[in-house]
């Protein structure tokens, strides 16, 4: 007879769950030992948090359900930080939160959390099979519940429950449901007058474009429109794209800005971008979302409808009058060329031989196969990553916006390479991030799984340090004394190497990349390089200048003179 963890193994892996990440423990052990008899492989790491990252990378790189599981108390608690992150990514991911037996449930028994109360906030679904009987039906429910609404399901199973014998249930089992959704045709009628009827149309789109790619550009080349996009549909508009002026927001560029604040009508297309600066004050706003709740929270909108973006703009094409007046789309590549231009003047070898982040960047992109899988820690590698790696319409990019976590990069490289046996995966990593995660370099060793480290290494936090400076302040507690990563690395099992000067990068990267097994680039890179955003304000402008006479005066004149220079050059 079964036990309900085989029960509870089986219907995950009926749900397609191939993977799960996680630390053994004794209240989780019949778990664990139905994994083992199973077809799914545990990737057994050391630290729960970097097993909700890696789950969640491998669920939104393949779009299909990925596990973690914990034990009682700290050993599921430790997920927390790993499980907001994959939530906020629209990552469909189960996590099997074993607990103490339900006798002691309600005690202050020792290692007795209430993990309801803590996994309500990140999860789409978070329940605690209380009998045997609802055993399948609740793990049924779970993985319905990521898949559909795509985010992180929590199963809470007693160490008791696990362990029991299964009775007969009904054959309770998952269905994914794929529906077309678009708007009404009287909705489509009113997009279609308001497109025909605008002289300058910009198009902005979000993750909700993923998979309609051409449907855009084929709107973008009926209405001669540029078509900026968020961080997060980088891979899925940026490539192949002739109307593309790049990003907006905090992290993007002039060309997408100048693109979004001197339209009068803009199309937004499956865009949830929360920076309510980044929208035109003037302009027509239309607005396509899957989630109606999404519909003008972020701005207000003249026209919000649900549906598919494809779906959507499949039904919407034939209502559209194609023109032929490009003066709006022109202006806006041109400013699109001259914002590349920029960005690229510090994608080169520094004066004296340093090592601009964005020329390592570059470079990683230029040498790295095409379908590679880049992850990045949130702070300034990110912002490189987003800006210097070229979308090729097979690679991909898993980075933390919504979150906004550090150490992501490395732990979500594991989980997208155990997917992905066969594509290069690459962690653009801050030397900060590393070393909260730095244990789990010996999962990538113990579980053979080759992933490629660049560490950029500049002895700071350095995106606190920018925020600091811009507020007017000093800089505080942002120093970090930092090891040798390579050796660091090469004593866990890795190939490792450590770069100083610029001269040497390019075949540095290139013996990075072709390394047989995990392998960790250490960078020295600038420290006194800045994060521009695409306009900068007169508050911003102000506190850079107040935090450049404090400097002076206490004596920290050679930061300002560091800072200055990579401005101008």
């Amino acid at each position: 007879m079964s036990t309900i963890a085989q029960v509870i193994v089986q219907t995950l892996a009926a749900a397609g769950a191939r993977r799960c990440y996680g630390i053994p423990g004794d209240t989780l052990n019949h778990v664990t030992d139905a994994i083992r008899d199973s077809d799914i492989r545990w990737v057994h790491m050391r630290h729960e948090e970097a097993g909700g990252f890696a789950a969640g990378a491998d669920a939104l790189v393949t779009g299909e359900l990925a596990l973690c599981a914990g034990s009682c108390g700290p050993g599921s608690l430790h997920f927390i930080n790993g499980l907001f992150e994959s939530h906020r990514n629209r990552a469909p991911v189960v996590l099997i939160a074993s607990q103490i037996v339900r006798d002691e449930l309600g005690f202050d028994f020792p290692q007795e959390v209430d993990f309801q109360q803590i996994y309500r906030a990140c999860s789409v679904f978070c329940e605690e099979i209380r009998t045997p009987a609802q055993a399948r039906r609740k793990t049924a429910m779970a993985a319905q519940a990521a898949l559909a609404k795509k985010g992180v399901a929590v199963l809470i199973v007693p160490a008791d429950i696990a362990s029991a014998k299964a009775p007969d249930e009904p054959p309770f089992a998952v269905h994914l449901a794929e529906p077309v959704i678009r708007p009404t045709d009287i909705d489509l009628d009113r997009i279609a007058a308001r497109l025909n009827e605008g002289k300058k149309i910009a198009i902005y789109g979000g993750s909700g474009c993923e998979g309609a790619h051409d449907q855009l550009v084929a709107l973008a080349s009926a209405l001669q429109a540029p078509v900026a996009h968020t961080s997060r549909a980088k891979d899925f508009l940026e490539y192949d794209n002739d109307f593309n002026v790049g990003m907006t927001g905090i992290f993007g560029g002039e060309s997408g800005y100048h693109a979004l604040m001197t339209c009068d009508t803009l199309l937004l297309l499956g865009c949830d971008f929360a920076w309510r600066q980044y929208y035109p004050d003037k302009a027509t706003i239309i607005q396509v979302d899957i989630d109606g709740t999404h519909l003008g929270r972020r701005h207000p909108v003249d026209i919000g409808v649900v549906g598919d973006v494809a779906a959507t703009l499949d039904a919407l094409m034939p209502r559209i009058a194609p023109r032929s007046d490009r003066a709006f789309l022109d202006e806006c590549l041109a400013h699109r060329v001259r914002t590349l231009e920029v960005e690229a003047k510090h994608a080169t070898i520094g004066k004296g031989g340093a090592i601009h982040p964005q020329y390592l960047t570059e470079l990683i992109s230029r040498h790295a196969p095409d379908d590679s899988i880049y992850t990045a820690d949130g702070g300034s590698p990110m912002v490189w990553c987003l800006r210097h790696v070229a979308a090729t319409g097979k690679n991909r990019t898993v980075i933390s916006l919504s979150h906004g976590t550090m150490a992501n990069a490395m732990p979500q490289a594991l989980g997208a390479k155990a997917a992905f046996p066969d594509r290069t995966v690459i962690s653009l990593s801050g030397d900060g991030g590393i070393a909260m995660m730095l244990g789990d370099l010996l999962t990538a060793v113990q579980e053979q799984l080759p992933i490629k480290v660049a560490i950029f290494n500049n002895s700071a936090l350095d995106f606190v340090e920018i925020e600091q400076k811009v507020e007017g302040l000093l800089e505080a507690y942002t120093d970090l004394v930092n090891p040798d990563f390579a050796r660091v690395a090469e004593a866990m099992g890795f190939w490792g190497r450590r770069v100083e000067q610029a001269e040497h990068l390019e075949d540095a990267v290139k013996a990075w990349l072709a390394a047989p097994g995990p392998a960790l680039l250490d960078v020295v890179t600038d420290r006194f390089e800045l994060v521009m955003p695409p306009k900068v304000e007169a508050g911003q402008v102000a506190g850079m200048a107040l935090y450049s006479a404090k400097a002076v005066l206490n004596g920290r004149g050679r930061d300002v003179v560091g800072m200055v220079r990579n401005l101008l050059s």
